[in-house]
């Protein structure tokens, strides 16, 4: 069984940093994905299982980064300049190397998600 485990989800302000982790069970592609209340959930990144490949959505490049520590067997989520449409709850995904990047649909094995709310 694939087990994920997010944190580092918090208050923040507008322009500040947070640092997602995503604690994994084993190595894996992972993906990064957001979804604020009433909204879809949104692709936010993801990378390959030797964290080459990294690919961002269009509203968080150049302010995200995502990598990973293989080591740890962990992905982390480095987000600077947060902005208040950043409020989400965050979750890290398990995809398979023949699906789709950005889609959720595609991805197998889900986090429980942290939530990053920044303020105004």
């Amino acid at each position: 069984q694939v087990q994920l485990v997010e944190s580092g989800g918090g208050l923040v302000q507008a322009g500040g940093s947070l640092r997602l982790s995503c604690a994994a069970s084993g190595r894996y592609a992972i993906g990064w994905f957001r979804q604020a209340p009433g909204k879809e959930r949104e692709f936010v990144a993801t990378t390959s299982w030797s964290g080459d490949t990294p690919y961002y959505a269009d509203s968080v490049k150049g302010r995200f980064t995502i990598s990973r520590d293989n080591a740890k067997n962990t992905v982390y989520l480095q987000m600077n300049s947060l902005k208040p449409e950043d409020t989400a709850l965050y979750y890290c995904a398990v995809r398979s190397y023949s699906s789709r990047l950005t889609e959720s649909s595609d991805y197998v094995y889900w986090g429980q998600g942290t939530q990053v709310t920044v303020s105004s």
